[in-house]
């Protein structure tokens, strides 16, 4: 008998199976306990090695987690391990997509079937739904005979395809979310043990862990960059203000940073930068910013007030990025400011260049005999030639503040400024008059109000420029005299009128402009078109009668007026024009 204990105990020691053992005691009954002991000790150590086998697979998840490098390769080494441990013949997981309220195959192990590997799902829907809704693990042996779910055609022909019967689920969780579901799953009827579904849990514990840990990481990476572009964004914000760099280009580096569309408006709302599709900014959101000193979220985006104390300066647009991380909303922020310190420099410069433009104006303007040549290298010296065509103009505007209108002249004048309580500019051009009534529909949309425009010109040099000044001066007051306001014109336009109405008239300078070529065609040839004119207009347009005035034949008389029409233009004898001929004779005969 103690031979055939020794025995058990060396098959024992040797790891023999259950059947080993048992066939023992159906050989000699007497040694039926000893056997039964024996048997035990083989169960229980059994248990020991698998309890074995699961811990070091768990600290080998864990290890793995430490030194977590690829999200997807420590979840397919969980996956593994659940199919290895569990004896399983498939194991897969699943993932929540919150947004599309779906749940897709994240990771798989065993499965042969690419139907049942691209799987997608509704929130709530098979097995996997109800484990994710209950939190809890759900076990079953007969798939397709188990109603405690909600079976639907995607799902059960995936699982009909890879074969499966028997699937246990159990939740990943993050707090009380649950985030996705591990499976077991064999191709027979089973029985899945508490122990089994505890060793799943544990698993499905880590692989929620290393989920989340990717995420943390991912947001620290985020967070990273986002500082080291705040940084670097900072540096170069820092370096464009110190070298004195525009506002458009400062958006434009913000632009770059945050990837994104910057545009830039004043305190008028108007832009400064050329973004084409730049969102004008809400005034509620920039009454926040400016309350708050914080940038503010917006349908379009996001919009920094730009202020100097309480000084509301413009406000800052940001499109293209609906959310902002705090490193970047930061920056945005800080953007705001350097465009406040670039808009406050802009307006003392602009303060400066002012007082120097309107003193050269008022000195162009009064005193132009003084010492022109210091005046053209005063201009020089503000990029302005003055040496070069200029015609000079008059803006009036009844509610509108000069101040206003003399900026928005400012915009399109090589050089503006207030002069006798009126708005004066200079423009480089040839034809005042066209000029005038293009810069008086410009004016018109900039401060959105009529604005009259007088014009004249084109002046050469400092005399003629305060020449011209007057000149459109007395335009102007033509213009509002004939009920013209919202008009721009040169007196050139005006005509004979403008010699009526205007104070101080030019009566020369009218005569001039109305006769003149035919004054230099008699004073060049020795000819008498002046007299032929005189005579056909006192004979009431009538040929033969202006040929018994002038003595001569009436061909010569229909020669002589061919020869003022190619001077003075095809329409001289229109209406209008026939006036104006016929006044500038009559006061050259006054003038003698």
């Amino acid at each position: 008998m103690n031979d055939d204990v020794v025995r058990l105990l060396e098959l024992l020691a040797d790891g023999a199976g259950g059947e080993q053992l048992a066939h023992v005691a159906v050989e000699n009954p007497q040694l039926s306990r000893a056997s039964a002991l024996a048997l035990r000790i083989h169960s229980t150590l059994t248990a020991h090695r698998r309890r074995e086998a699961e811990l070091s697979a768990l600290f080998d998840t864990a290890s793995d987690l430490a030194g977590l490098r690829d999200t997807d390769a420590v979840l397919r080494s969980i996956v593994r391990r659940a199919r290895t441990l569990l004896g399983v013949d498939v194991s897969y997981l699943s993932l929540n997509d919150e947004v599309a309220g779906r749940t897709y195959m994240r990771v798989t192990d065993g499965s042969v079937s690419a139907l049942f590997q691209k799987v997608t799902l509704g929130m709530g829907e098979g097995l996997g739904g109800l484990v994710a809704q209950a939190a809890q693990p759900y076990a079953t042996r007969d798939y397709f005979g188990d109603e405690r779910y909600r079976h639907t055609w995607p799902i059960d022909s995936a699982v009909r395809d890879e074969g499966l019967t028997a699937i246990l689920g159990v939740p990943l969780a993050l707090g009380d979310q649950v985030i996705g579901v591990l499976y077991a799953s064999d191709r027979t009827p089973r029985e899945f043990t508490p122990d089994e579904i505890a060793l799943l849990s544990s698993l499905a514990d880590h692989a929620a862990i290393a989920l989340d840990n990717a995420r943390l990481l991912e947001e620290i990476s985020e967070q990273s960059a986002a500082l080291r572009r705040a940084e670097e964004a900072h540096d170069r914000l820092m370096d464009l203000a110190l070298r004195g760099a525009d506002v458009p280009e400062v958006a434009a580096a913000v632009a770059d940073v945050l990837h994104g569309g910057i545009s830039v408006f004043d305190a008028d709302g108007a832009e400064l930068t050329s973004d084409p599709v730049a969102p004008v900014p809400p005034p509620a959101a920039i009454a926040a910013s400016r309350a708050s000193g914080r940038a503010m979220s917006t349908s379009d985006g996001w919009v920094c007030a730009v202020q100097a104390g309480p000084e509301l300066l413009g406000s800052l647009v940001l499109s293209g990025r609906g959310d902002l991380v705090d490193a970047d909303r930061r920056l945005f922020e800080r953007a705001a400011v350097v465009t406040a310190l670039l808009l406050m420099l802009r307006r003392s410069v602009a303060k400066a260049e002012d007082e120097v433009r309107g003193e050269l104006l008022t000195d162009l303007l009064t005193a132009p005999e003084r010492n022109p040549g210091a005046l053209l290298a005063r201009a020089e010296r503000l990029g302005l030639d003055l040496a070069e065509p200029h015609a000079v103009l008059i803006a009036h505007a009844e509610r509108v503040p000069r101040t206003r209108l003399a900026v928005a002249a400012g915009r399109c004048a090589a050089l503006a400024g207030i002069h006798a309580e009126e708005v004066v500019f200079l423009v480089p051009a040839t034809d005042a008059g066209s000029l005038a009534a293009r810069i008086a529909e410009t004016l018109r949309s900039a401060v959105d109000s009529p604005v009259t425009v007088g014009a004249s010109g084109p002046a050469h040099g400092p005399r003629e420029i305060a020449a011209a000044h007057a000149e459109a001066a007395r335009c102007l007051r033509a213009l509002l005299a004939l009920g013209r306001v919202g008009e721009g014109a040169s007196m050139d336009g005006l005509g004979f009128l403008g010699v009526l109405l205007g104070e101080q008239t030019d009566l020369p300078g009218f005569v001039r402009r109305t006769i003149g070529p035919v004054l230099d065609y008699d004073a060049r040839r020795g000819t008498e078109l002046l007299a032929t004119l005189n005579a056909y207009f006192e004979s009431g347009a009538n040929l033969t009668r202006a040929k018994d005035v002038l003595h001569v034949h009436v061909n010569t008389v229909v020669q002589r007026l061919d020869r003022i029409g190619s001077l003075l233009g095809a329409d001289w004898q229109t209406p209008d024009r026939a006036l104006e001929i016929q006044l500038a004779l009559r006061v050259r005969t006054l003038q003698g």
